[in-house]
């Protein structure tokens, strides 16, 4: 019965070690008190090939303006679109895989790799000759992130505001799960036609100063599993039921021996 007690105990000291370890693996910004910058990385969302866009021209002279906007045709509906979607998206600009679209009037337009502040600078310069006091709003339309791996909800996220971060991306896959491995999150990235990679450890609060804190559009999120899952047995994932079962024993030892 004694050495029996005293794996008992050895049990509960090994959880306690292991209890430890884990929530240093698992909380996320462990530094935040002595981190003193957090003013966060600059961001400037920039186009690339294939975004889709709504670009909406307007003015003091609203048919001054109207030759410069999309108007809807009657176009074949796709089958299972409706009409509406199909309308809608004909009446988007889709940026082709030199970056350029096709505008009324103006011509063939460059925004390859150009802020929307770029861009609306840009259109307004070619329609000063043409509309009085311009005002142009851009939306981006297709914009959304993947997050993949260990989080609760993996999958494709469409964004509707014009930026998000790593962390309001996780949030919406539900977190990552207690085999996530948070030290070493890996994000996936187009610049320039070029496929980039970055990693982030959401233990150290600088990585809100990261190029990858903001994410861009069709960025990909991935989670790895940690060692815990990697390497995990069955004994491992339930530890705390063993523990549990060994103090119901000896209570119930100690309860006969009275």
């Amino acid at each position: 019965m004694i050495k029996f007690l005293k794996l008992v105990c050895f049990i509960v000291f090994l959880n306690g070690i292991w209890s430890c370890g884990q929530q240093k693996k698992i909380a996320y910004y462990q530094d935040i008190d002595s981190f003193k910058d957090l003013s966060g990385a600059k961001f400037e969302s920039k186009f690339q090939p294939d975004d889709l866009l709504m670009i909406i021209v307007s003015a003091p002279d609203p048919e001054a303006a109207a030759p410069f906007n999309l108007s809807p045709e009657s176009v074949a509906t796709p089958i299972g679109q409706s009409a509406a979607m199909s309308q809608r998206q004909h009446m988007l600009y889709l940026i082709d895989k030199e970056g350029k679209i096709e505008f009324p009037i103006l011509g063939t337009i460059d925004l390859m790799g150009k802020t929307k502040n770029e861009a609306i600078n840009i259109l307004k310069g070619k329609l000063l000759q043409y509309v009085k006091n311009p005002i142009i709003n851009i939306r981006v339309m297709n914009y959304k992130v993947s997050v993949q791996g260990e989080v609760t909800r993996p999958g494709a996220y469409p964004i509707t505001s014009e930026r998000i971060t790593l962390l309001e991306a996780l949030s919406l896959a539900g977190d990552l799960t207690i085999y996530g491995k948070r030290q070493n999150v890996l994000i996936i990235r187009e610049i320039d036609g070029k496929k980039t990679v970055g990693r982030v450890d959401l233990t150290k609060s600088d990585f809100m100063n990261s190029p990858y804190y903001y994410l861009v559009q069709n960025d990909v999120v991935y989670v790895e599993p940690n060692g815990a899952k990697s390497n995990s047995s069955t004994f491992n994932q339930n530890i705390p039921v063993w523990v549990s079962l060994s103090s119901v024993l000896i209570s119930l030892v100690l309860l006969f021996k009275k």
